[in-house]
């Protein structure tokens, strides 16, 4: 039997407390994005000859800075940390999806769900921090005071669904190749095996996008940019 979420699989549990396959590839990743970043920038250069490494971080750090710019239309580097961070994890945990025996975790609803609550708390936090309390808790009334219950509806609906949307993509991909592996296991799951590594950096994308987008809007108060992202993703 093959088990689809590596929630299934634990490997040391005592009590209430449980060590899964979840978390493990979860530390793994964080332990492997850290070696990455202190590897990469440990001998950095403005003069010639600049590392690959070094020139494959600023090319991403450069990719990131122009997307958030597009976005926020301002400056990326208030929302660079944490938008890049959650790029970076989630599309560094799909890539590791061709090692065998590694599941990502964000085929686990209990890691989608955690880094969607780091969004649901980073909107008030940035939007705070950029236009006060009283700016940043008006926009709950507006138009109307009548409308404050479905802002607050739409906070929690927003992240129920950043959750999902990661999860359910990446577990449907996992069963897919699970179900085929069983019927045809030679070339047609190494070509879904491929997709799914694309589909993995989709995925990544629109996650980071959509949670700047909810960050800038708490920040700007520009409520039709978050409509307008969440039409076209």
């Amino acid at each position: 039997m093959v088990e689809l979420s590596p929630d299934e699989i634990v490997f040391w549990k005592w009590g209430f407390v449980s060590i899964n396959e979840t978390i493990v590839f979860t530390w793994a990743v964080m332990a492997l994005l850290v070696f990455l970043a202190w590897f990469t920038t440990r001998r950095l250069s403005v003069e010639p000859p600049i590392s690959h490494w070094q020139n494959l971080f600023e090319t991403l750090i450069g990719y990131m800075d122009s997307q958030i710019q597009g976005i926020a239309q301002m400056s990326p580097d208030r929302y660079l940390p944490f938008s890049g961070t959650l790029f970076l994890f989630i599309s560094v945990a799909n890539l590791l999806d061709i090692v065998p025996g590694y599941r990502t975790p964000t085929s686990s609803l209990s890691t989608t769900t955690a880094l969607a609550i780091c969004v649901f708390f980073a909107v008030p936090i940035y939007g705070v921090a950029q236009a006060g309390i009283a700016g940043y808790l008006r926009h709950y009334a507006e138009p109307s005071i009548l409308m404050l219950p479905f802002h607050i509806i739409g906070e929690f609906s927003r992240t129920i669904a950043l959750a999902v949307r990661l999860f359910g993509n990446m577990m449907s991909e996992s069963m897919l190749i699970a179900i085929l592996l069983t019927i045809a296991p030679l070339f047609l799951p190494v070509l879904l095996e491929l997709l799914g590594l694309l589909i993995g950096q989709v995925q990544a994308y629109i996650f980071a996008v959509l949670a700047t987008v909810y960050i800038v809007s708490a920040s700007s108060n520009d409520r039709k940019i978050v409509k307008d992202s969440e039409g076209g993703t």
